[in-house]
């Protein structure tokens, strides 16, 4: 701020809105998708007996699409923190970048290191989300069809927190490995891998596991919580209908 004003904290703005805008439509939306074909193509009593494998996998899938959407705009983003003078905003970067490192390596350097962050991440808050919310309204003894606009608001809420925490100390220790990752010279000469190896070693379970761990449950908590909320909100809206997986079970009299 003392360096750039106020202006210094909206650089590469654009590029993160616009990436994780995108990123989020792809996410959720393919996770809707992959759930729903694996469901059509098992049945409905072994899509039940095998929602959690379903859950995550549609969401490794799902993420893994959004990521190439999200990369060219992180690339992006980092480019324009990193140099504030290199561009003026998105529009002018992107041919940039392309001009002078082509499409590959300069929007896609990054791709597996943002893979090995976000797909455990997305696939935990996804399948833990799932099976919380499933939970909570087997504990009040409702299911979705039957419940207000008002408690299912609630429970999205409240399952959402739940699997923002579980994500969050699931992807902790690859955030902060990219974290320090990013710093110059950290972790050696070599390859990306080889130099996340090494940080791995340096740092240890410990540190890489519950440094910062904290403060990033309480973060991603609250968003996760948001997220749901207002997926749920919008597709209840636009009539959509949320894919369920329906226990077989209940049917029965």
């Amino acid at each position: 701020i003392k360096a750039e004003g106020m202006a210094g904290l909206a650089t590469g703005l654009g590029p993160t809105a616009v990436g994780y805008f995108v990123q989020g439509w792809f996410k959720f939306g393919g996770v809707e998708f992959f759930k729903t074909k694996a469901a059509g193509f098992l049945g409905e009593e072994k899509a039940w007996q095998y929602r959690i494998p379903i859950y995550l996998g549609a969401a490794a899938g799902a993420e893994f699409i959004a990521d190439i959407f999200l990369c060219p705009l992180e690339a992006t983003r980092i480019r324009l923190v990193s140099n504030p003078s290199y561009a003026s905003g998105l529009m002018t970067a992107f041919p940039k970048i392309i001009k002078q490192e082509g499409v590959v390596k300069g929007f896609y350097s990054g791709f597996g290191p943002i893979l090995f962050k976000q797909v455990p991440y997305t696939m935990a808050k996804f399948a833990v989300q799932g099976w919380a919310a499933e939970q909570m309204y087997r504990a009040i003894r409702t299911s979705p069809d039957q419940a207000s606009e008002g408690l299912k608001l609630t429970l999205a809420l409240s399952s959402g927190v739940v699997a923002g925490v579980a994500a969050a100390i699931v992807s902790h220790p690859a955030d902060t490995l990219l974290s320090l990752v990013n710093k110059e010279g950290a972790g050696g000469n070599g390859t990306i891998m080889q130099r996340l190896v090494v940080l791995a070693k340096e740092s240890g379970f410990r540190k890489l596991c519950l440094t910062g761990l904290g403060p990033r449950c309480v973060m991603i908590g609250s968003l996760t919580a948001g997220q749901f909320a207002i997926f749920d909100t919008v597709m209840s809206l636009t009539g959509a209908q949320k894919f369920k997986f329906v226990d077989p079970a209940s049917k029965i009299e």
